[in-house]
């Protein structure tokens, strides 16, 4: 009929609308453009200028098929709010016009359809323009009364294309929410809806079902009161489900419930749906009986959610979500308990299943969120006759009891392999959090974890809602941040498609961010709870922390990605690695030295020539006691000293090889913190005498310069992932692997001797420390990676003091 409106301006139209929820400034500027461009009357004689504009809006409603509409429900909202209170209200009219003239356009596209070269084009246009009727319907259905007998006709349409199906969802929603508005329509009218809904629920598959039983229950509760229809409707599925159940009770091999299988699917979900929207223990539907059929509704859909068949368990727990929209109570029956609570825990558990759990608890809170908020509009009504915002509270008490039950296992779902189940389980906590059902200082570790999610979409989602925890409760992040940590590091073990692959704390991309860098983000504010955070993070590497590996070097690479701003941050990490280094450096080789002595004595050969070896396990007291100065000099050592220095220790190891396999194990931390530093100093361009130089209990200001960050400088402990990926820790430990943790523990031994210079050592021989702890660094971290094992940095600070790669001034400190 039209010329369709051109691609860019609804692509413009689509990219604005969608940050009406923005900022104050940006959402006022979207709010102003598109008052004028769609909201602002047109004349009634400029026909030209109301289609196209009818056209840019449904253009846009139909780009937007696939991400939602909440947007214009917001924009709509906010205009027709803003003139609540004015005399002229040009939004409103704007409104009343576009509505009438969508009406009209409905009608020309329905006329149109029998041309078969249009069909399709008019089809999607009929869709989009309904669709429309629909979002102004949800926020204003006083604007569609005087055309509900226009729409349906719509109901009657035949189903052969997904348009067709959308175009009768879309009337059955439009006629649920106007009819109810409508004064003294015609008995005729009703009937004929009632009976058109009544064929659409016997005849089309599930979404047309649901919306057609809403629509039917808005009719007949609010407008008719014909509950012998509903009943007998009602009691069709409900037979058909107990006679199935019978006949698999007394022969469940029998070939009756797979032959009436699509019955049986059906029926469940029809019998649901009912008790979504009819309370069939009133009066009005079953009379005087004294049957509880609620009680009896849930016997019947337990049974079928113990089925073989995963598809009829699934339809059976979709029609238990729909009965718990209409009696709550129900989820404190211990038998469902027991069953929401085993398939959101079980690991081995159907992926459909634990999503379908997810959707109803979700659908309810999406619900009670939708009652609450009609009760709070209510009570504003009429707050001055009675207190309606009382009934909320009670209500909002049941949300809050329910999701007590199930919360840990909904948190719990947030370490699963697929995306979809951590996507549903997120939607529940979020919606949760926003009705204020639980403390939400119990779900901030979950949140922190989930915000280190692949997907962006979720990422942002736990981000925002820590964000909202965080205004309204200071200190709850950071109270929970190291614990957050931890949880994220399981999260991504979940997600971890290679198990043979070390899990990483940063994300694969040009930029390498930290995968909690919005953890840090809302932590470094406040120099107090940053240090503390930092602090907690490097004590797990401490040699009696007894952390994982993995999930040390998880947080090695969020240390080394965090997004630092003032130098201040990195020299403090840097400052307590050196302590950290000293103590547990020294920790480490003195249990490996009693280890072999408790293993095993080595005889009196071993020992004279063990003895006679500076650079052996077993140095003499004598020999460990001379001056520095009068000892071997360590940078003049040759090859085949080390080798000798190695078959010496070799000599004195026990047979037992666990306490080298543990000496290997906790050595990761060191070898970690020493390879954080290199990467740190390297990163901010730091020298060795800045890094000695610095206290943290100097001045703020001191510190507050911003980092130069260098470019290119990457993490990439080879050492540490080089040992995961072998599997140390479980494989067979071989000669060549005895080796190279002897080799490690001397290089370990010759920098615990040299971390840092003696002052009373002559000149001259300072250089020799230095090198020998350079050459300790060096062989420790796997050496020839210059990027992160460079001795050397430049640094326009430095002051021709030490550069060494070393751990400088603890003893000093």
């Amino acid at each position: 009929i039209e010329q369709p409106t051109f691609p860019k301006i609804t692509e413009m139209c689509v990219k604005m609308i969608r940050r009406v929820n923005d900022e104050e400034g940006i959402k006022k500027l979207v709010n102003e453009t598109f008052q004028k461009l769609w909201f602002t009357p047109t004349p009634h004689h400029d026909k030209e200028a109301m289609t196209r504009k009818i056209l840019n809006i449904t253009d846009v409603v139909a780009a937007c098929r696939d991400t939602g509409y909440d947007w214009f429900e917001q924009l709509l909202q906010n205009l027709l709010k803003s003139e609540e209170d004015a005399s002229y209200k040009p939004v409103k009219k704007a409104c009343t016009q576009l509505v009438d003239n969508l009406v009209e356009h409905i009608l020309k596209y329905e006329e149109s359809l029998s041309d078969s070269d249009n069909k399709g084009v008019n089809s999607g246009r009929l869709v989009a323009c309904i669709t429309t009727l629909f979002l102004f319907s949800k926020i204003r259905p006083q604007l569609m009364v005087k055309h509900a007998m226009t729409m349906q006709p719509y109901l009657t349409t035949k189903c052969s294309t997904q348009n067709d199906f959308m175009v009768i969802c879309n009337v059955a929603k439009i006629l649920e929410l106007v009819v109810p508005l409508m004064e003294h329509p015609s008995e005729t009218f009703l009937a004929t809806i009632e009976e058109d809904l009544m064929k659409l629920i016997i005849k089309y598959g599930m979404t047309v079902v649901q919306h057609c039983v809403s629509c039917l229950g808005a009719v007949v509760n609010k407008v008719t009161q014909n509950y012998k229809f509903v009943w007998a409707c009602f009691n069709r599925y409900y037979g058909a489900l107990s006679k199935l159940k019978s006949q698999h009770q007394e022969d469940p091999n029998s070939t009756i419930l797979t032959a009436n299988k699509p019955a049986l699917l059906r029926s469940l979900f029809t019998v649901g749906a009912l008790c979504r929207h009819f309370d069939f223990d009133q009066e009005d539907f079953k009379g005087n009986s004294k049957v509880n059929i609620k009680d009896k509704v849930l016997e019947l859909l337990m049974y079928f959610t113990k089925h073989s068949d995963e598809e009829v368990q699934t339809k059976a727990i979709i029609g238990l979500g729909f009965a718990f929209i209409q009696h709550p109570s129900l989820m404190f029956e211990q038998e469902v308990k027991t069953l929401y609570n085993s398939i959101l825990s079980d690991k081995n558990c159907s992926v459909n299943l634990k999503i379908q759990v997810l959707k109803n608890l979700q659908t309810y809170l999406q619900e009670e969120d939708t009652r609450m908020q009609q009760a709070d509009r209510d009570w504003k009504k009429v707050a001055k006759q009675e207190d309606l915002k009382e009934m909320g509270d009670i209500s909002s008490g049941m949300s809050s009891s329910i999701m007590q039950l199930y919360l840990k296992q909904v948190l719990e779902a947030f370490f699963h392999t697929q995306s979809s189940v951590r996507h549903f389980a997120l939607n529940v906590i979020a919606l949760t959090l926003n009705q204020g059902l639980i403390h939400p200082v119990q779900c901030v570790p979950y949140l922190i974890a989930m915000g280190t999610d692949p997907e962006p979409s979720m990422r942002n989602k736990a981000d925002q809602q820590l964000v909202e925890i965080d205004k309204k409760y200071a200190g709850f992040i950071h109270m929970k941040a190291v614990a957050g940590m931890k949880m994220s590091y399981q999260v991504q073990q979940a997600i971890n498609n290679c198990p043979q692959d070390p899990v990483r704390g940063f994300r694969h991309d040009e930029s390498s961010n930290a995968l909690c860098s919005h953890l840090y983000s809302m932590i470094r504010g406040n120099r107090q709870h940053r240090r503390a955070f930092l602090i907690s993070l490097l004590n797990l590497f401490d040699d009696t922390s007894k952390t994982e590996v993995n999930m040390l070097l998880y947080i090695a690479d969020n240390l080394a990605c965090f997004p630092y701003q003032t130098q201040e941050e990195p020299l403090f990490i840097m400052h307590h690695i050196d302590i950290t280094l000293s103590v547990s450096g020294s920790n480490l080789l003195q249990s490996f030295k009693e280890t072999k002595k408790k293993e095993r004595k080595p005889s009196s050969d071993e020992e004279t020539e063990s003895d006679s070896n500076s650079g052996s396990g077993s140095e003499s007291e004598e020999e460990a006691s001379k001056p520095r100065r009068l000892r071997k000099r360590v940078d003049s050592d040759s090859d085949s000293d080390e080798e000798n220095d190695i078959n010496a220790v070799m000599k004195c190891l026990p047979e037992n090889s666990a306490p080298l396999i543990e000496f290997a194990n906790v050595s990761q931390g060191i070898l970690l913190l020493l390879m954080l530093k290199q990467h740190l100093k390297n990163l901010c361009g730091f020298s060795d005498s800045k890094i000695q130089k610095y206290s943290p209990s100097e001045s703020a200001k001191v510190y507050d310069k911003a980092i130069n960050r260098k470019t290119g400088v990457h993490f990439h402990p080879k050492q540490t992932l080089d040992f995961l990926r072998s599997d140390m820790a479980n494989s067979k430990i071989t000669e060549e692997v005895k080796r190279s943790i002897v080799k490690q523990y001397l290089d370990f031994k010759l920098l615990m001797e040299h971390l840092d210079p003696d002052e009373e050592e002559e000149d001259g021989e300072v250089s020799a420390s230095t090198n020998a702890r350079n050459k300790a660094i060096t062989s420790l971290l796997g050496g020839g990676s210059p990027k992160n094992n460079a001795a050397e940095t430049e640094d326009d600070e430095s002051d021709g003091e030490d550069r060494g790669g070393g751990t400088s001034g603890v003893r000093r400190r």
